[in-house]
């Protein structure tokens, strides 16, 4: 027996599909994507989405860097799903056209707060303000 005859076909295809060394994050989550939960193509596409975009700690808040969980960029959460989701249409023998359609649910993360900055004309410090601390 060949490893070629004991790999799942799913998972043979990942693999061709992110064969670069720079890939392998990408073909692990297509290979997710063979094996998630569901019976379905939809199904599997939710799994995707639970995989690859986490939901903020603090529910009913916006946003804030400070308490998101997700994997880091967002261009990595689009990579993570479109991989993810590939693996779905290796699985169910789904088109490559109609999987390349398929776009995450999710917005974008909204861009950090502005911080403004002001400069108040009192609070200057001079020189001879500052208390020397040489040794």
């Amino acid at each position: 027996m060949f490893p070629g005859e004991w790999t799942p076909p799913c998972g043979s295809c990942c693999t061709k599909k992110y064969a670069s060394l720079m890939q392998i994050p990408w073909r692990v989550f297509c290979k997710k994507g063979c094996n998630a939960d569901g019976d379905t193509w939809d199904e599997c596409i939710g799994k995707c989405t639970e995989i690859c975009y986490k939901d903020p700690v603090l529910e009913d808040r916006q946003w804030s860097a400070y308490i998101d969980r997700s994997p880091g960029q967002d261009s990595y959460s689009l990579e993570c799903f479109n991989a993810c989701v590939s693996g779905c249409g290796f699985r169910f023998d789904i088109p490559t056209e109609k999987v390349e359609e398929i776009k995450p649910n999710r917005p974008s993360k909204p861009p950090p707060p502005e911080v403004k900055r002001t400069k108040h004309p009192d609070s200057t410090v001079k020189a001879e303000d500052v208390p020397c601390t040489s040794a």
